[in-house]
């Protein structure tokens, strides 16, 4: 079966060393949190607010060594009062049917999705 994991972060400044560490930490946790092998993953859509121009988060799973892993960066959409310097990413992997996706939201982004939001180490 294919599911869907949701993550989202955020950065306090637009650079390319904070967007990397910020990538590679949510990555870090989505594969913890999930017991997750990067033979599973089929692929990660990042997208990036606006405001954040400074690297790819592709660039920063690659460097994971996510390499055999299709990946596409896009822009998130411009909306008013949306939160600011957001990496959002959208990981298809395959498991079988027993299978509970976590979803995890760290830093500012936790206000995105409360009702998703846990703790470091602790199940929803």
């Amino acid at each position: 079966m294919v599911f869907a994991i949701r993550g989202a972060t955020t950065v306090e400044n637009d650079c390319k060393e904070e967007i990397v560490r910020c990538t590679q930490e949510l990555l870090n946790e989505i594969m913890l949190r999930n017991n997750l092998k990067k033979e599973e993953i089929v692929f990660i859509l990042f997208t990036m607010t606006k405001d954040l121009k400074s690297a790819f988060p592709a660039y920063a799973a690659r460097l994971m060594g996510f390499v055999d892993i299709p990946l596409i960066c896009a822009q998130e959409l411009d909306i008013e009062g949306a939160l600011t310097k957001c990496i959002r990413l959208l990981m298809l992997i395959q498991r079988d049917n027993s299978f509970t996706p976590k979803h995890v939201y760290l830093k500012e982004a936790t206000k995105l999705r409360e009702d998703l939001t846990c703790e470091k180490g602790e199940d929803l």
